[in-house]
């Protein structure tokens, strides 16, 4: 039976990771509808810290710089156990990593990436809320509340969940949701502290049991503006009610609590009590009580229903780990998604999601609740590890199905691995050096960086990816019913040089004005040491900046079709 379809993808919750999706699917060009059923954006700072890869991220999408000038530094943490300074953690990152840890309330990321998907041409339907799907073979029918009260049915390629804790599409798809509950409640608020504190510090203060347990907790986090801190804590007697169910009844004890609000009063009491300093709290925007769990689902997607963020993983706030995870499945899906739609690739590309998305929503899960139990101080790795992991830097899929034939040094980044960005790559018409993320900024499909020495060997081996790159018969528009037959549909490739240091000087001007081929010159050697090249050596990045590939420049024709007709199956 054929179907028409409204939309090619339809996305349940316009929250930050919901926002990234639709921004990441409506610049690659992909239709999509993005529904909310509140009817406006919330105005609490719930999540706060913005790790340095999603920055990456927001600099890949031209994001970058809108949110760098609405956040503020982190620049570490004070920890104090009964009065005492236990630990000062310092922020500390590699000089070739090009974002810090920043801060920035909730509800302005999602301000941010709203004007950025309004000026792609899609606006947030708030008040309309899904009620219900069912999916076949060929799409998913959905049941839509609009917010006139109108009920419409809405026929679309895919349904993407980022609906929450307590979501919906999870429900709908009878995924599991495994965890536990954490039995402390804790209070949360947006107030400003006068206190003599340095600027860009965090602060745990804890106060510790004679059996070694911790019975008072303070957290603070800074916010944009002078004195303006989030701070969490423990939930005194008079405003607990842990007999009580979770609020929305589903056996998720996650998020805010409705229907309890400390006072100013409420937060000074524990401030008194713990702060390194004294301190007096004013302007309090906002407060709630809140509940942990650490849960996350058995599998990521089912057919052609995707669930991503909190909807498929929730843990411990500790690092500042969960909306980035959220981001990051986002991010992932969204240009695999887009590659199927367009008939650039077939189904199957569609399972790596699950694959290496999953593994990372376990490990992260796992170690914000070690963290939260135990103290981050207790981290086994090593501060650099730890601190390279805090920030997302780490996040690899060498063990995913798109990760295959490893080349050159064993410690180099591999397939899977984050693309490093790196500084010092210059070109003949830029009196100043630009970076890696410079040159990928904009651009939405895969990258092929060729690096080498000789003019000729790169230019064979451009010749080489642009072969590759042209159109492969598969894909879902080539398979949907009442579509015309199967269709040839090009990879969105960019080719870039880069010239090795000791390349001979007219080798850029050999490069741009005879074969047309953008080149760059690693004169620091920093793209060297970093992506550790075994001789002329190939590298393909893929669309959310990991490494697709790596191949000698002798294989290049070889390597990349083997890359991209493994994208392109359809089994």
């Amino acid at each position: 039976m054929a179907h028409t379809y409204t939309v090619d993808v339809l996305i349940a919750g316009a929250g930050p990771v919901g926002l990234s999706a639709a921004a990441e699917l409506r610049r690659q060009g992909v239709d999509c509808r993005l529904v909310d059923r509140l009817p406006g954006r919330l105005p609490f700072a719930k999540a706060v810290g913005i790790q340095p890869r999603t920055l990456e991220i927001w600099d890949r999408m031209g994001l970058a710089r809108a949110a760098l000038e609405a956040a503020v530094p982190l620049r570490g943490q004070l920890m104090y156990v009964n009065g005492r300074e236990q630990a000062r953690i310092d922020l500390a990152l590699p000089p070739e990593v090009p974002y810090g840890f920043a801060a920035l309330p909730q509800y302005e990321t999602e301000r941010l990436l709203e004007e950025y998907l309004a000026a792609l041409g899609t606006v947030i339907e708030r008040g309309t809320e899904l009620l219900s799907f069912t999916q076949d073979e060929d799409g998913v029918t959905t049941h839509l509340r609009t917010a006139s009260g109108a009920d419409e049915e809405v026929r679309v390629r895919y349904l993407i969940g980022c609906d929450g804790a307590h979501s919906l599409v999870r429900k709908g798809l009878g995924l599991t949701f495994e965890g536990a509950a954490f039995p402390e409640e804790y209070m949360l608020a947006d107030v400003e502290a006068d206190w003599d504190l340095p600027y860009g510090y965090g602060v745990r203060s804890s106060h510790r049991a004679d059996d070694g347990s911790t019975d008072d907790l303070l957290v603070c986090i800074p916010l944009p503006g002078a004195g303006r801190y989030r701070m969490s804590m423990l939930v005194p007697p008079e405003l607990s009610t842990l007999s009580a169910p979770p609020a929305r009844g589903d056996g998720v004890a996650h998020g805010l609590e409705g229907g309890r609000t400390p006072e100013l009063a409420h937060i000074q009491a524990v401030v008194d009590r713990l702060a390194p300093s004294p301190a007096r709290l004013s302007e309090m925007r906002w407060s709630s009580v809140f509940r942990i769990s650490h849960r996350i689902v058995d599998r990521y997607a089912d057919g052609r229903v995707f669930v991503a963020g909190d909807a498929a993983h929730i843990h411990p706030p500790t690092g500042a780990q969960g909306m980035n995870t959220g981001l990051q499945d986002a991010c992932n899906l969204a240009w695999k998604l887009a590659l199927v739609v367009r008939g650039a690739a077939g189904p199957a590309l569609l399972t790596s999601y699950d694959a290496e998305r999953r593994p990372v929503g376990e490990e992260v899960v796992g170690r914000t609740v070690r963290h939260a139990t135990h103290g981050i101080e207790t981290d086994p790795d090593n501060p650099r590890t730890m601190m390279l992991r805090e920030a997302q830097l780490l996040v690899s899929y060498r063990d995913g199905p798109l990760a295959h034939s490893p080349y050159g040094p064993a410690d180099a980044p591999q397939p899977g691995d984050r693309a490093p960005d790196c500084a010092g790559l210059t070109t003949p018409l830029a009196a100043y050096p630009l970076r890696l993320l410079d040159i990928l900024r904009g651009r939405t499909g895969h990258t092929v960086l060729l690096y080498g020495a000789d003019s000729v060997d790169l230019a064979r081996a451009a010749e080489a990816s642009r072969l590759a790159g042209e159109p492969l018969t598969s894909g879902e528009r080539a398979h949907t019913p009442g579509s015309p037959a199967p269709a040839t549909v090009p990879h969105t490739i960019a080719v870039l040089a880069v010239l090795a240091r000791e390349a001979p000087p007219a080798a850029a001007d050999t490069l741009a004005g005879t074969l047309a081929i953008p080149g760059y010159r690693d004169a620091a050697g920093e793209f060297a040491r970093l992506y550790r090249p075994d001789g002329p050596t190939g590298f393909v990045v893929r669309p959310d900046g990991q490494l697709g590939t790596r191949f000698p420049l002798t294989r290049t024709a070889a390597a990349l079709t083997d890359y991209l007709t493994a994208l392109s199956a359809t089994a």
